[in-house]
């Protein structure tokens, strides 16, 4: 499945269904970049996770309901529902064992 982008208009219908890793990013963060190719790998290698983000500068509104206060946040959606988070970067391993405890 292909990464989406989302914005704050589509963010809720995107992370509504299934399991969803939602990046909480902007263009300028390091850490976002490192982390980025990551979820590439995360998204090839685990069909049943979806995987968002979204560009904290352009969508200020849903970055500031789920209070992201530090990027990369990478939220963990089941069915809608929040059900864990992560600040800052992560090594694949630890983001796919995360994501592992809600399958």
């Amino acid at each position: 499945m292909a990464i989406v982008h989302a914005t704050d208009q589509s963010f809720n219908e995107e992370t509504s269904e299934g399991l969803v890793l939602a990046d909480f990013w902007a263009p300028w963060c390091g850490p976002c970049k490192m982390i980025a190719p990551v979820l590439e790998e995360l998204d090839a290698e685990m069909a049943d996770v979806k995987v968002v983000k979204l560009d904290v500068d352009e969508n200020q509104e849903t970055a500031s309901k789920f209070g992201v206060m530090s990027i990369p946040t990478l939220l963990v959606f089941k069915n809608g529902e929040v059900v864990d988070q992560v600040v800052g970067f992560q090594p694949k391993e630890a983001l796919a064992q995360t994501l592992s405890k809600h399958q």
